[in-house]
């Protein structure tokens, strides 16, 4: 069973940056997508970032240039590097990843970024 544990959230004001992290285990043979959703108060959970093993990246528009993921795969670990955040950046922060060869899904337990002066 994969698991998937987020740090890295907090508050942080307009303008700042905050670093997420998201350490996978039980990642059996495989290969995974790994990226970063969000869900704002009373709104849908949003692709923020995907990332495939290879390193090819997917951001939403809403972070181009604002946002950049990462992933080291000898540590199992993704990171979300967040710059110049917006109020609007305020949700909770889901790490996600897909075994590719079954379309099997995994979610961590979110961490809250809240982003306000």
């Amino acid at each position: 069973q994969v698991q998937l544990v987020e740090s890295g959230g907090g508050l942080v004001q307009p303008g700042g940056s905050l670093r997420l992290s998201c350490a996978a285990s039980g990642m059996r043979d495989g290969i995974y997508l790994l990226g970063w959703y969000r869900q704002a108060p009373e709104k849908e959970r949003e692709l923020v970032a995907t990332i495939t093993s290879g390193g090819t990246t997917n951001s939403a528009d809403s972070v181009k240039g604002r946002f950049t993921i990462s992933r080291d795969n000898a540590k199992n670990t993704v990171y979300l590097q967040m710059n110049s955040l917006k109020p609007e950046d305020t949700a909770v922060y889901y790490c996600y990843a897909r075994r590719i060869l079954t379309n099997s899904d995994y979610w961590g337990q979110g961490t809250q970024v809240t982003v306000s002066s």
